[in-house]
């Protein structure tokens, strides 16, 4: 069984004839424009049209990049959790593929002794959702969320559990599953850094921003170092972590509290938590791969020299526009007419899953005014002035993208746009209730 690194957290794992592609973010400026690669990516038609299955984790675009999809064939068919709303598996028909829905812990074989097994992050666990999100409601009704999945790839031999983004807090109880059922995971992809716009778009002092990256960088690597620690695995590779913000935003780059791969590995190499006698880091370049069956690579890995990283970034992705660069600016009337109708949205899962707060959020439209939003069935309204309300969450994007966002999420979506670091925030105090920022999500037409 062969394992090949592509970019972020796109592999191919090959094994008897077979070849299956995660994940892939191939093309730069997901996010609206404003996530890129470094190195960029020379696409090799003849790899990917050699691929047999496509295996896509969850919806956000570095994981089901719609730009990406563009350049693959669509005879290649799509796997995909059984999500309780279609919503991913129509995005991906959209494009013209053929998608086929798994059942939560299945395993699928799909030709030649090769398998496939998806498992949803929680589990199917509502509760553990509930948890998460930050809801007051456990609805069991309810499935999986599309928070994320994880999959095993198996063959005869070897064994692969790919956890993709997979929050430790939300998914220990499904990699349990996977250990009770796969007596040895050979090769563990793991996730060793936080996307996200926090703390690079937070309004804070300098000192206060420098703890929060380095309370970020160690967040992230310590749940890499508990999911190895709990698998176990007789390799792992760090993976998932190698996007650089691109366009006006590229400047934010060295504030998000965000690794270098070399770091990572570092760190998980001199963890006293992980059997060091037991497990080995596998570190690959692009197109390159680790054969498990004689544990040999196909090259040296070749480490990323940062200054000329640095230098591409300056040079070259600063100049990235974004998708919505080239939008007609919106007058101040056709976002206020777009804020009833997702007030309505808003305010319904707002209600469904028992949320509310004393907290106040600001969307900033210009000097003067902001559209107010309470969490507790007041309308929203336009105001002036918001010093006066506290507890309280300001938010301060480009009218164009928040003309897009208002409209839904064919034309843009507020989660995406926060991981895309094109909102700026400030919370007065500092502090995060998750279930907020889920709640937001959904105000939108």
């Amino acid at each position: 069984m062969k394992v090949y690194y592509i970019k972020s957290s796109c592999v191919v794992i090959e094994s008897k004839g077979v070849k299956i592609m995660s994940d892939p973010w191939l093309v730069d400026g997901e996010y609206y424009g404003s996530w890129s690669h470094y190195p960029k990516l020379n696409f090799d038609k003849k790899f990917f049209d050699s691929i047999d299955y496509i295996y896509i984790s969850h919806i956000h675009p570095d994981h089901f990049s719609r730009k990406s999809f563009s350049l693959l064939n669509k005879e290649i068919p799509v796997l995909i959790h059984k999500y309780s709303s279609p919503f991913l598996k129509l995005n991906i028909e959209r494009l013209g593929f053929k998608v086929t829905e798994l059942e939560h812990n299945t395993k699928t074989h799909l030709k030649n002794d090769v398998s496939i097994d998806i498992l949803a992050a929680d589990n199917c666990n509502p509760v553990l959702c509930s948890k998460f999100m930050g809801c007051g409601i456990v609805e069991t009704d309810y499935k999986f969320t599309q928070i994320d999945s994880l999959a095993v790839i198996s063959d005869e031999c070897n064994s692969v559990l790919n956890l993709n983004d997979c929050p430790i807090g939300l998914a220990k109880e499904a990699v349990e599953v996977v250990k009770s059922k796969y007596k040895n995971i050979d090769l563990l992809l793991v996730g060793y850094a936080g996307a996200g716009p926090y703390p690079q778009c937070f309004e804070m002092t300098d000192s206060d921003r420098k703890l929060a990256e380095e309370s970020k960088k160690k967040q992230f690597l310590s749940q890499g170092e508990q999911y190895i620690q709990l698998v176990n695995p007789k390799f792992y590779m760090p993976f998932a972590g190698t996007y650089n913000l691109s366009g006006n935003l590229s400047k934010l780059n060295d504030n998000r509290g965000v690794p270098e791969l070399e770091e990572a590995v570092s760190y998980f190499k001199n963890s006293n938590f992980i059997d060091q006698s037991n497990t080995s880091p596998v570190i690959l370049n692009t197109y390159e791969y680790f054969d498990l069956s004689i544990e040999k690579y196909s090259n040296k890995y070749i480490p990323i020299n940062l200054e000329e990283k640095r230098s591409y970034v300056n040079n070259v992705l600063s100049k990235i526009k974004f998708d919505f660069d080239e939008d007609e600016e919106p007058t101040l009337n056709e976002i206020i007419d777009l804020v009833p109708a997702a007030f309505d949205r808003f305010e319904q899962k707002r209600i469904e899953i028992n949320f509310s707060s004393k907290t106040k959020l600001f969307i900033k439209l210009d000097n003067t005014n902001y559209i107010k939003i309470s969490f507790n069935g007041t309308k929203p309204s336009i105001v002036n002035s918001i010093n006066n309300f506290t507890p309280r969450v300001e938010y301060d994007l480009s009218n164009k993208l928040l003309k897009r966002i208002l409209k839904g999420p064919r034309y843009a979506h507020w989660n995406n746009a926060e991981v895309g670091s094109h909102i700026k925030f400030n919370r007065v105090p500092n502090t995060f209730e998750r279930a907020l920022y889920h709640t937001i999500c959904f105000f939108h037409a």
